[in-house]
């Protein structure tokens, strides 16, 4: 009871020390953008503010994929929304704009989510979204076909010979042909990363690391597997396919398509990604959900008190996390869930690493994936096909011009 006095009381000072127009309109409305999954529970929640507050929030449906877009071209033009959600990736791009604006969480609060979850929205010791949602990749293997989770990628590769062998399968591991997301996990557990980082765990655009020892020796182990005939060239569309009939034993992917595994009868079971020659944890990329406040707007204190005192709550939580179907960030949700594969995906995620949310990120993933490729299918060494990747994107790093403050 003292939490929504509290709350009340808040948002009334809020809306008091609003200009004058404000509160003589009620039809400025709190607008909301929010892609068709989250927003039906979003609406749920601005129904209840509104009739507790009589403040009219408008939740408004924008595919997740044209958000960020659509951000940077309406806000500066005063048509942005009040509100938005959006991945951890591109608060690099909107903050370097000045569309973000900082959220402040009491102790109290801050605590009740995950710190991966809020280090990857966080930008030099600022936070500028309020997570909802976490996910990671991690290891699906046919329980059927490999009872016990591989330790480390030489029993992935042994594993796969034997099943192979056998006639069990197929094949015993399939990957995404090019795919840099899905592979970075290979890559990290073999010493390899993207870009380094300082003591405070900040991505730094000029230690890139696609070219360095660990990275060619993740990429020469797949492209040795794939020569062997161990594991096919196969696009993602491939490898999925491959799994779910059942003629491929292990595979690499996301909280995405466990409902599709379910359905086809796969018996399948998730675990961390396996390990690298030296014990070395093979770790994913996290993603990170969060609602973000549009630092152009005119009512930002109204925003982030929306998202502190209605959207940060258990009960919203888990209605994000259930229509979703990915982790919830806000530790409480996450422990209520009954889907019996989450654990394996946190125990993936646990030594996970945010995606890195700097601008440089965005030339990156091209020449990336263009070297996977290239060693893959015999078109150059993995060698010759990271130190090219890696020439490129330094190039195109350099070239791009600083953003407009």
């Amino acid at each position: 009871m003292s939490k929504r006095i509290f709350a009340l009381a808040l948002i009334l000072v809020i809306v008091a020390s609003l200009s004058v127009s404000f509160v003589s309109a009620q039809d400025e409305a709190l607008v909301i953008w929010a892609d068709d999954t989250r927003a039906p529970v979003l609406e749920e929640v601005a129904a209840a503010f509104t009739e507790e507050f009589g403040i009219p929030v408008e939740v408004v449906q924008v595919g997740f994929g044209d958000i960020r877009t659509n951000m940077v071209t309406a806000a500066p033009a005063g048509e942005g929304p009040d509100l938005f959600i959006g991945a951890h990736d591109w608060i690099g791009e909107l903050n370097s704009n000045n569309l973000l604006a900082a959220i402040e969480l009491d102790e109290e609060l801050a605590a009740e989510f995950s710190p991966i979850s809020l280090q990857a929205f966080t930008i030099d010791g600022v936070l500028y979204a309020l997570p909802y949602a976490v996910e990671n990749v991690a290891l699906f293997r046919n329980t059927d076909l490999v009872a016990d989770a591989p330790a480390t990628w030489e029993e992935v590769r042994e594993i796969s010979q034997e099943i192979i062998e056998s006639g069990a399968a197929q094949y015993g591991f399939v990957y995404q042909r090019g795919d840099p997301y899905h592979f970075f996990g290979i890559q990290t557990a073999f010493g390899g990363y993207v870009f380094g980082q300082d003591e405070n765990g900040n991505y730094l655009a000029d230690d890139l690391g696609i070219d360095s020892p660990g990275s060619i020796a993740a990429l020469q182990f797949v492209t040795d597997m794939v020569a062997d005939g161990i594991v096919p060239s196969t696009s993602g569309d491939e490898a999925t396919a491959l799994f779910e009939s059942g003629d491929a034993a292990m595979y690499i992917s996301g909280p995405w398509f466990l409902q599709r595994f379910r359905d086809a009868g796969v018996p399948f079971a998730v675990s961390p990604i396996p390990a690298g020659p030296d014990g070395t944890p093979g770790r994913p990329f996290l993603g990170v959900q969060g609602f973000m406040v549009n630092n152009l707007s005119e009512q930002v204190d109204l925003a982030v008190a929306f998202l502190t005192e209605f959207v940060a709550t258990e009960e919203t939580m888990i209605a994000l996390q259930t229509a979703g179907g990915r982790p919830a960030a806000f530790m409480s949700a996450a422990a209520a869930s009954d889907d019996p594969d989450f654990p394996g995906f946190a125990e993936a995620g646990a030594v996970g690493l945010p995606m890195p949310a700097i601008p440089e990120m965005g030339q990156v993933w091209g020449a990336w994936g263009n070297g996977i490729t290239l060693a893959i299918q015999g078109d150059a060494t993995a060698e010759e096909a990271f130190t090219a990747a890696g020439e490129e994107i330094r190039a195109l790093i350099a070239a791009t011009p600083e953003p407009t403050p």
